[in-house]
């Protein structure tokens, strides 16, 4: 993430419900978090309707209209938008996986080795189950994990805006990582 020292003087000034402070934000952290969606977006399933820049908007307006947050650095804005769209992912493969949506149906694939969509969202629903008992036990690997998956961050990247040393992102990245699978192939 480049910096831009701009962002953290706004930042502890702004006030989201005010248009004016909120456009300039938005304008000065867009392309950031256009990269980080749609690095993140890479990374779903083949067909997914979420696009990158709807993913900004919605993320970026749960930020706007959510509770007041003393906003303390650039990286915390990061966490807390990497957060955002993570609600923002979840909610749609919430919605994907709703029975209202297709009552009793369920869709089946005729070709070996494609994953159906049911698949795939139960998989981002199994994700941020098992991230919320991380959170419970240890919060920082679970920022850690939502930062690198959700936002899409490298690992310096990460370990730049945790404000920890690389080998200690790289450490508990490779904690969290096995503690996830283990949970993941239980459920």
């Amino acid at each position: 993430m480049a910096e831009n020292p701009r962002v953290t003087e706004i930042l502890r000034r702004i006030d989201l419900e005010d248009a004016a402070q909120a456009d300039e934000l938005l304008r000065l952290v867009y392309a950031e978090l256009r990269r980080i969606a749609a690095r993140q977006l890479r990374n779903e399933r083949i067909g997914q309707t979420l696009q990158a820049t709807a993913l900004v908007h919605e993320a970026y307006l749960r930020l706007a209209h959510g509770p007041e947050v003393d906003w303390q650095s650039r990286s915390h804005f990061y966490r807390i938008a990497a957060r955002a769209m993570r609600q923002v992912m979840v909610d749609a493969a919430r919605r994907r996986a709703a029975v209202r949506r297709g009552g009793a149906w369920r869709r089946v694939t005729l070709e070996p080795g494609i994953v159906s969509d049911e698949a795939a969202d139960h998989d981002v629903l199994a994700l941020h189950d098992a991230l919320e008992r991380l959170g419970q036990m240890d919060s920082s690997l679970e920022q850690l994990i939502e930062l690198r998956f959700f936002s899409g961050l490298t690992l310096e990247e990460t370990a730049d805006t945790l404000g920890v040393s690389r080998r200690k992102a790289a450490k508990d990245w490779a904690a969290a990582r096995l503690w996830l699978r283990k949970e993941l192939d239980a459920s």
